[in-house]
């Protein structure tokens, strides 16, 4: 015999609860609140295996009762019934202790069933919500890196490589047939874009940027 309590706050849905259980053979309907305050009586009484809780009360939500209920160290399986489908309440309640979580838009006979599993040892959660959940732990793709464009121009990126490789100005000038001022023009404009001082200082900060032939 399955042992159950109930605390929600909505007459129609605790009646149609209380009546569905009261049909099953298997079955013990033992305790009903309709509040915070009734409902932290009632789970200091115990006296069941199965708690419907429902989170939206009059007097405060049905998390604090959830975590209530899982400190007493019983093996009490917890279910939620409620009408929120928000993703944050959702993990709050399951980490609160709560081992099923339904919407109360479930037919009655799908409640019914889930008492049934969850006290087998399962995990019964409404569909949306477990597609929910699904998305919260699913990895977001990874989408390529791309390189960071280059400051420099091509002719600058090739006067900086031909340094990077230990040549001097006037040998730059000659691989690239033109003035050793034309070079001196370029490296003080690779200076000025990289915001730095001197030929090292130009050559670090090429490399961590990856502006470097290899």
């Amino acid at each position: 015999m399955i042992r159950i309590a109930i605390i929600e706050d909505d007459p129609v849905m605790r009646g149609m609860l209380a009546g569905a259980i009261e049909e099953c053979e298997d079955m013990l309907l033992t305790a009903t609140a309709t509040n915070v305050a009734e409902g932290s009586g009632m789970i200091e009484a115990g006296g069941y295996d199965v708690l419907l809780c429902d989170l939206g009360l009059p007097d405060g939500t049905g998390i604090g009762l959830i975590r209530q209920e899982a400190l007493t160290g019983r093996d009490t399986d917890i279910l939620v019934i409620t009408i929120f489908a928000n993703q944050n309440k959702v993990l709050d309640a399951i980490c609160a202790g709560a081992r099923g979580y339904l919407l109360k838009d479930e037919k009655i006979e799908n409640c019914v069933a889930a008492i049934r599993e969850i006290r087998r040892g399962g995990s019964p959660i409404s569909p949306i919500i477990a597609r929910q959940l699904l998305v919260q732990i699913r990895p977001e793709p990874q989408r390529p890196v791309q390189a960071a464009a280059s400051p420099l121009s091509e002719r600058e990126f090739e006067v900086l490589n031909l340094l990077s490789r230990g040549f001097s100005n006037a040998e730059c000038a000659e691989i690239l047939t033109v003035s050793a001022n034309t070079i001196g023009t370029h490296i003080k404009n690779i200076y000025r874009k990289l915001e730095v001082n001197c030929r090292a200082e130009a050559l670090f900060e090429a490399s961590s940027q990856g502006l470097l032939r290899r």
